[in-house]
């Protein structure tokens, strides 16, 4: 087994008694300088890490948040994540990742599992096929933000964006550039985000006067391949449209793909819409129009809405919803 250096190892080598060199580590005054420095000297030679796990022992906290997500590789996640991961260094707080994959009993695992770590508090952002596991936290008090997501009934921390507002804009912009037959490729209705997406849409035709085709609106998984697919059996089944608005970004990317190869020119016969403005959104042929939402700063504005839960200064439940913009490009 690994053998660690131990504040023991340190004093005995420098001939004092362990409370000194814990004084050293903790720069209290009443420890000359010489001796301060020879301790911390001999620590880095030996190549002492100090044990967090005995300090939150002592302090009844772990500095450390869990964080869980459906994909860390998405891009969308990937910068919210960034916003987490800045905020938490500054509050002096470290992160354990979890990827569930979409996959709501992962979900419910690794949420146990990071209580059962004694983690300080959760970020969340859930799958939403369920919803045990968040009214557990609920139910038990548990320091807990939901990222990108809104629960109606349980009353937890929420951060999420203005979907509604999203999906009208990407709409309105569909109609006002002369676009009546606006298919959108939605995401699974129990994601919030999804509905409240839908409805903005819905809004938009109803404000302009056009009515509302269910079977344009294309209900499945929100990845390219997802996109590609549900775009080709759009073509395939000879559905009429001149508008696509996709749930996010990397539906709209197989979406292209799939026009492409059949011949469609993007925006001239079919104009598209995407969501989140991820990186490559400006970077694909044609450039994405897409809603642009403030991803870093959903994951910076989380964690701050957790520390001042862990910090006891708020008692209440709070609900936060980021504006959001649509971005146009020449994909429309």
């Amino acid at each position: 087994m690994r053998k660690y250096v131990t504040i023991k190892d340190i004093a005995k080598i420098a001939g004092v008694s362990m409370n000194t060199v814990s004084r050293a580590f903790n720069n209290k005054p009443d420890i000359s300088k010489e001796t301060k420095e020879r301790i911390l000297k001999i620590a880095q030679e030996l190549g002492y890490v100090k044990n967090f796990t005995a300090s939150s022992l002592k302090q009844k906290e772990s500095k450390i948040i869990g964080v869980v997500i459906s994909d860390s590789a998405n891009p969308f996640y990937a910068e919210t994540l960034k916003g987490i991961e800045a905020a938490a260094r500054k509050y002096g707080y470290q992160i354990i990742l979890c990827n569930t994959e979409r996959d709501y009993r992962i979900e419910k695992e690794m949420i146990r599992i990071l209580i059962g770590r004694r983690v300080d508090g959760l970020i969340i952002g859930p799958v939403q096929t369920g919803y045990e596991d968040i009214k557990m936290l609920e139910d038990m008090k548990f320091p807990t933000v939901i990222l990108g997501r809104h629960f109606e009934d349980i009353e937890i921390d929420e951060i999420y964006n203005n979907e509604v507002k999203g999906g009208y804009l990407a709409t309105k912009h569909l109609i006002e550039r002369g676009r009546r037959k606006i298919v959108m490729l939605n995401g699974f209705l129990e994601i919030s985000a999804a509905r409240m997406r839908l409805e903005g849409y819905k809004k938009a035709l109803f404000d302009y006067g056009i009515d509302f085709d269910e079977s344009g609106v294309l209900i499945g998984d929100i990845d390219f391949i997802s996109g590609y697919e549900r775009t080709l059996d759009l073509i395939e089944r000879k559905k009429e449209f001149d508008a696509i608005f996709c749930y996010n970004d990397m539906i709209a990317f197989g979406a292209v793909k799939a026009l492409r190869e059949k011949g469609f020119k993007i925006p001239e016969d079919v104009s598209i819409v995407g969501y989140d403005d991820v990186l490559y959104s400006e970077l694909i042929d044609p450039p994405l129009t897409t809603v642009r939402i403030k991803k870093y700063e959903l994951g910076f504005e989380a964690m701050k809405m957790l520390m001042s839960r862990l910090k006891g200064r708020r008692k209440k439940i709070k609900k936060v919803i980021l504006d959001v913009e649509l971005i146009v490009r020449k994909s429309s």
